[in-house]
């Protein structure tokens, strides 16, 4: 049954596929996958500098507790 259903939605996506490529045009689907593809990197990109802006922040926090500069919370310093 799932076999079915498989080659069912294959070939369902086949027939969108060549129905957009007919309404769109070749070169159309191309730019946008183009575009779509650099949006996702640039998703990418700013995702990792997030990231390394917290790791960055956590860090630093560390090093002022660890100099004793800044004071652990209560409630911070029990899950340590």
């Amino acid at each position: 049954m799932s076999v079915i259903l498989a080659d069912a939605a294959l070939s369902l996506n086949r027939g969108t596929e060549k129905f957009i490529k007919k309404v769109l045009g070749e070169n159309e689907i191309e730019a946008i996958l183009q575009r779509l593809d650099r949006l996702t990197l640039d998703e990418a990109r700013a995702t990792g500098a997030q990231t390394l802006e917290v790791v960055y922040g956590l860090v630093q926090y560390r090093r002022l507790v660890m100099d004793g500069e800044k004071i652990v919370p209560s409630v911070l310093a029990a899950r340590c």
